[in-house]
Order: C-alpha cells, then sequence, then structure tokens
C-alpha cells in the first residue's frame, strides 16, 4: 500500500469530517497503520463547504496534507466541482449517486457511485449517509477492514446511535461488495 492520500468532501452537515476522523481512526488504531488527518470547513455550520483529508501509510507520515488524492470520495456536486480536477490520474472517484452528477472521468481513474442518501432515509435517518457512504469506501477502496471501520464507528458516533450507524455502515458495505462484484464480471 505504501502511502494513499484520501479527500471526502462535501457540505456541512452531511458527516464529513467525522467520516475522515473514522476513517484515520480505523487505519491508526485498529489496523495498525499510520494515518494524519485535517478538516477544512466554511463559515457557515449548516450547507457550508467542508472536506476531510486523510493520509494513510505503511510508512512515517513527514506532511500531513494531502496533496493529490488517490481517493476522492464526494458528496455533493460543490464538492465534486472543486475537488475533482484534484484526483490521480489513477485516482478512484467515489460520488453519492443522486447527488453528483460527474462530467467526465479521465483514463485510469476509476468511479462507483451509491445513492448514500437514499439508503440511509430506508434505515429511517438521512443523518447516516456518511456512514453509508463509509461503508462503501472500505467495501470498494480497500484501504481500511470493515472490521476496523465498525470498531472506530462505535467509539466515535453519539452513544445511543451505534446500532443505527453500523447499519448503515453495513448497507453501504454490502453496495460496495456488489458494485465490486457486477465490475468484475
Amino acid at each position: 500500500m505504501s502511502t494513499i492520500e484520501i479527500k471526502i468532501g462535501g457540505f456541512g452537515g452531511q458527516g464529513v469530517i467525522l467520516a475522515g476522523e473514522i476513517v484515520g481512526r480505523a487505519a491508526a488504531i485498529y489496523d495498525g497503520k499510520q494515518a494524519a488527518f485535517t478538516r477544512s470547513f466554511g463559515p457557515e455550520a449548516r450547507g457550508g463547504a467542508c472536506n476531510a483529508q486523510i493520509i494513510v501509510s505503511d510508512e512515517q507520515i513527514y506532511y500531513p496534507y494531502v496533496t493529490r488524492p488517490d481517493i476522492l470520495a464526494v458528496m455533493s456536486q460543490a464538492a465534486y466541482d472543486r475537488f475533482a480536477g484534484e484526483l490521480s490520474p489513477s485516482g478512484l472517484l467515489l460520488i453519492e449517486s443522486d447527488l453528483v452528477r460527474v462530467r467526465s472521468v479521465a483514463e485510469g481513474q476509476r468511479l462507483y457511485g451509491v445513492a448514500a442518501t437514499r439508503l440511509a432515509e430506508e434505515l429511517g435517518r438521512k443523518i447516516v449517509l456518511n456512514m453509508v457512504m463509509l461503508g462503501f469506501f472500505a467495501a470498494v477502496s480497500g484501504v481500511v477492514t470493515a472490521d476496523s471501520m465498525q470498531k472506530a464507528i462505535a467509539e466515535s458516533v453519539p452513544k445511543g446511535t451505534e446500532e443505527l450507524n453500523l447499519k448503515a455502515f453495513q448497507k453501504g458495505y454490502e453496495e460496495g461488495l456488489a458494485q465490486l462484484t457486477k465490475s468484475a464480471i
């Protein structure tokens, strides 16, 4: 694996920052890798642009900022418009397929989409769309294990919401595995 740069983008209220924290925690604490996490969000609390940047590596990380993401997960059109051009030539683009319209994908890049908001609504709480996206991310990218993500989720979400968040993760994970199986055929 060596070093993987990840950027998760969306708007405030989608749980982008929490998703980034969980990826970093899963990698560093449960998968035994090195991880660095930074975040950025606009002055607006909800609805403003935000992103989480995570670097996961088998080696020590000397520079904590993502310069050219290997994986870009976007949950809003604005995040796609702003960050899609940064994706590495062989990068993996993960989108919230009901909210993001992709204009083009460069040769060598891979695109996968999940209707994270709709799947979260099926569970009764739209707010867990970030957990659906994390499950999808874990299945498609393989950067962190499902087990480590589940442990990180259980200790990162508000008490009393663990079961719902883990169900949302599982739903996204299953969708990711199904899409990988389809693309392998």
